[in-house]
C-alpha cells in the first residue's frame, strides 16, 4: 500500500499543488511554518476522515478562500483508489471514493491505512487514558469496519444513558428506562473490550521487538490492557457488563454519568518493569510512543497483509542520532512521509523542498 499522487487546492497555506510520491522515504524539508505539517495532515484526513490537529474543519481552508479540497491516489495490491475531501464555506466536510460520495465513515476508513507520529503524539504516553483509547480505536477502526460500527453504536448509547442519568427521573423509573440502554451498551461494549484485549496482546509482541531495536536492546517494553471487564468470551463479558451497570444505577445517578465500562479502559505501558506513563523521562516516553507506532505498523501487516503508510511529522529533531538512525532503518521497507527542517541521512530517499506553501521535488 502506498500513496501515489496528492492534489491540494486551498488547503491550509497551499493554493493549487500536485505532488507525486515515490516508494520508500519521501522527505519534505523546509523552514518552520512553510507547510510541511499541512501536507502530512492532508494525507491523514483522507485516510481517517478527520484532522489530527483540529475539530473545526473550516480551519483547513486557506485564509481568504471559500473552500478547500484534497485528492489522494491510493495504490494497493489489487486495485487503486481515489479518495477526495472537500470542505465548503460553512466548514461542512464531504468525502468521496472514486468520485462517488461517501455517506458513512466506514466507507472511507480502511482504504488508506496510516500510522501518524508527531511531537504531539507524546501525549499517547504522558496524558490520560483517553489518548491511549484513541490510539487503540483509530488502529482497530482502520483494521475492522465491524469495530468502527460497534464503537459508534457504543458512543451513541453511552451519550443517551448519560443524558438519562442527568434527567432527574425517580429511581424506579430510571431503572426501568435504563435497562433498554444498558442491554445495548453491554452488547457493544463487550465486543469492543474483547477486540481491545486481542489488540493489546498482539501489539505487545511487536512493541517489545520495536523498542528493543530502537533502544539498542537497552530497554524492555511491555504493554497490557487495563480494563474493569475480564478477558473472556464476548457473551460472558456482556453478562458481566450488564450486571455491573444494573448494580451501579444509584451510584451513576448520583454522579450523573456512567462510571463503568470500556470508555474507561487504559493501556499499561512499562519500561524495564517501571510505569513509563508516570515515571519515564521525556526521552523514554517519546521512544515508547514511537515503538507503539512501529508495532502498529507490524500489526497492520500481520492482520491485513499490507503495511500502512507512515507519517512522521517533525519527529527527527526530537530524537538523538542513534535513535534517528535506527528509526530510518526501520522505515525503509514501507512508504514513509517525513517532514523536517533538514535531512542529512545517507538512507535512500526522495527529496522535496517546502517553501511558503509550495512543494518542489529536488
Amino acid at each position: 500500500m502506498r500513496v501515489g499522487k496528492v492534489t491540494l487546492k486551498n488547503f491550509r497555506n497551499y493554493g493549487t499543488q500536485t505532488v507525486t510520491l515515490k516508494e520508500g522515504l519521501n522527505v519534505f524539508s523546509g523552514e518552520n511554518a512553510s507547510g510541511k505539517t499541512n501536507f502530512a495532515e492532508s494525507v491523514y484526513c483522507c485516510a481517517i476522515g478527520r484532522s489530527p490537529r483540529t475539530q473545526n474543519d473550516r480551519e483547513m481552508i486557506k485564509w481568504g478562500e471559500e473552500s478547500a479540497s484534497v485528492c489522494v491516489e491510493v495504490l494497493k495490491r489489487y486495485r487503486n483508489w481515489e479518495i477526495s475531501l472537500n470542505i465548503d464555506s460553512k466548514g461542512k466536510k464531504r468525502l468521496s471514493i472514486d468520485g462517488v460520495p461517501a455517506y458513512k465513515m466506514s466507507e472511507i476508513v480502511g482504504i488508506l491505512n496510516v500510522v501518524y507520529f508527531s511531537p504531539d503524539e507524546l501525549k499517547l504516553i504522558k496524558d490520560g487514558p483517553a489518548e491511549r483509547r484513541r490510539f487503540m480505536d483509530i488502529s482497530l477502526c482502520q483494521q475492522s469496519k465491524n469495530y468502527l460500527f460497534n464503537l459508534q453504536k457504543y458512543n451513541a448509547v453511552l451519550a443517551q444513558r448519560n443524558k438519562l442519568l442527568k434527567s432527574g427521573l425517580g429511581m424506579n423509573t430510571l431503572r426501568q428506562t435504563l435497562f433498554v440502554w444498558d442491554t445495548q451498551l453491554a452488547k457493544y461494549g463487550a465486543y469492543i473490550t474483547r477486540k481491545r484485549y486481542e489488540f493489546a496482546e498482539k501489539l505487545k509482541k511487536f512493541a517489545a521487538a520495536s523498542h528493543a531495536r530502537l533502544s539498542g536492546e537497552k530497554e524492555k517494553l511491555d504493554i497490557s490492557l487495563e480494563s474493569s471487564l475480564g478477558y473472556d468470551d464476548i457473551e460472558i463479558i456482556a453478562e458481566e457488563f450488564l450486571h455491573t451497570l444494573e448494580g451501579n444505577v444509584q451510584k451513576d445517578a448520583d454522579l450523573s454519568y456512567t462510571s463503568f465500562g470500556c470508555h474507561r479502559d487504559d493501556l499499561e505501558i512499562t519500561l524495564n518493569g517501571v510505569d513509563v506513563r508516570k515515571y519515564g523521562s521525556q526521552g523514554q516516553q517519546r521512544s515508547a510512543a514511537l515503538s507503539l507506532k512501529f508495532a502498529e505498523i507490524d500489526l497492520f501487516g500481520s492482520e491485513t497483509g499490507e503495511k500502512p503508510v507512515l507519517l512522521l511529522d517533525d519527529v527527527l529533531s526530537e530524537l538523538d542520532a542513534g535513535r534517528c538512525s535506527r528509526l530510518l532503518e526501520m522505515s525503509a521497507d514501507l512508504q514513509t512521509i517525513i517532514t523536517c527542517t533538514s535531512f542529512s541521512s545517507e538512507v535512500p530517499h526522495t527529496d522535496f523542498t517546502v517553501k511558503n506553501g509550495s512543494i518542489s521535488p529536488v
